[in-house]
């Protein structure tokens, strides 16, 4: 069996990785070809170019690279036809993966296609519903990371299965871990220490950043023995430093390349400041009860006020089917009822102990306990393959 995988981001690398573990324990004779990063690279995929070339995002960075990316799909579309696999497999980076997707269909003959997936279904339950549809136009079968995805797609005409999501399978920290963590960095053992994280982006971090330190100011000047932790990412670490630096609690800083630090730090933290996204499944895979603050320019704030269809944005509250996690988005975002919030999440409080539940509930919806979302994903591929004959 042979099987094309093209990853166009470090997400969609570890994701593409843990799929190929599956595949290849399910069916040891299956080979690859494709694009990924060096997680799937470690797993025996030579990749056809540099996964970095496909990581971009935003108006600002895509046009100075419009021509290099319109050469690396034209390479990418004539490689598949070439290669002739039994599937492609894209996964996620829509923009680029979709189109290859259109590319291989448009030039294979229908007799000699491969099936076409796609891992990770778009958020059409949040925004842009219709993306489903055209979605479709290529799309044969959707491996979904979460519970409620699969009849959007369903109903778009294509399959789907939920596979679960990655982080219920991400390594944690132990108590040994926490208290070395607190230790090595001076903290006290009953201190409460907040994890704040105001975003990936730049002007995600721009923007947030100066709120944050308004809002833990408030929170230190109740709790005076408040310590701060900062995970940062390496694209934003310096913005991040210095945006951090007059923040109270003394900030410790991450090094982005320490992942044993991470994951030190979510078990010793008490509570997160953070901005909406999938960090939020990640401080509830660690138990870290959590506040998300948002916010955006002001058109896109009108634009997406008006698109949006979900009566939340934070995940842990959209799984769990609840509102235990308080959020505070757009002109919400300020720091009185942030760091009202973040008291009644910090021990004791009382709302620590619904947000608790609410997360332990998001994560056995997101398949912890069960069998790796990799080789979930791996069992739908096969069974989709043996159904399309």
């Amino acid at each position: 069996m042979k099987i094309y995988l093209i990853a166009g981001e470090p997400s969609g690398d570890k994701l593409g990785a843990a799929l190929m573990v599956g595949l290849r324990s399910l069916c040891p004779d299956v080979t690859f070809q494709g694009i990924g990063g060096p997680a799937m690279q470690a797993e025996g995929l030579h990749s056809l170019f540099d996964m970095a070339d496909l990581s971009v995002m935003g108006l600002a960075e895509v046009v100075p690279r419009y021509a290099m990316l319109r050469r690396r799909l034209a390479t990418a579309v004539a490689d598949v036809s070439q290669a002739a696999p039994d599937a492609l497999i894209t996964i996620d980076s829509p923009d680029f993966c979709l189109r290859v997707s259109a590319g291989v269909k448009a030039r294979m003959p229908a007799a000699l296609r491969p099936a076409f997936i796609h891992y990770v279904a778009p958020s059409v339950w949040a925004w842009r519903p219709k993306r489903a549809q055209r979605m479709a136009r290529v799309i044969d079968h959707v491996l979904a990371l979460l519970p409620f995805e699969p009849p959007f797609m369903t109903g778009a005409g294509m399959s789907c299965d939920f596979v679960g999501h990655p982080v219920v399978a991400e390594p944690r920290a132990n108590i040994a871990a926490a208290q070395e963590f607190r230790a090595s960095h001076g903290i006290a053992l009953d201190a409460p220490l907040v994890m704040a994280l105001p975003g990936s982006r730049r002007g995600e971090v721009t923007r947030l950043s100066p709120r944050f330190g308004q809002t833990l100011a408030q929170v230190a000047e109740r709790v005076p023995q408040m310590r701060v932790v900062v995970p940062r990412v390496l694209a934003q670490a310096g913005l991040v430093a210095e945006l951090c630096r007059d923040w109270p609690g003394q900030p410790v800083l991450l090094d982005p390349n320490d992942a044993w630090a991470k994951r030190a730090a979510f078990a010793a933290a008490d509570v997160a400041l953070a901005a909406s996204g999938t960090v939020s499944l990640e401080l509830a895979a660690n138990d870290v009860p959590m506040v998300i603050g948002y916010d955006m320019a002001w058109l896109s704030r009108q634009i997406m006020a008006r698109m949006i269809r979900v009566p939340s944005v934070t995940l842990v509250n959209l799984v769990s089917q609840t509102t235990a996690v308080p959020e505070f988005i757009g002109a919400a975002c300020r720091p009185g009822p942030m760091a009202d919030a973040l008291m009644a999440v910090l021990p004791g409080g009382e709302g620590r102990g619904a947000q608790l539940r609410a997360m332990a509930l998001t994560m056995e919806r997101l398949g912890r306990g069960g069998p790796p979302p990799g080789l979930r994903a791996a069992q739908s591929v096969l069974r989709y393959l043996a159904k399309r004959g």
